[in-house]
């Protein structure tokens, strides 16, 4: 009979790169919240003056 289950090893593996990717997902969000902070605060200003 063939297990279709995976084993541990692969199963943490899978976990520790979902992991790896979000922290760069969330590190990039960061960055381009500082690249571009002063663009938005301008822009949302400009909205709100405007309403």
């Amino acid at each position: 009979m063939v297990s279709l289950k995976r084993p541990r090893t692969q199963a943490g593996q899978g976990l520790a790169e979902y992991a790896l990717i979000l922290g760069l997902i969330a590190i990039a969000a960061i960055a381009s919240l500082l690249f571009m902070g002063g663009m938005i605060t301008n822009l949302l200003s400009a909205i709100g003056v405007s309403l």
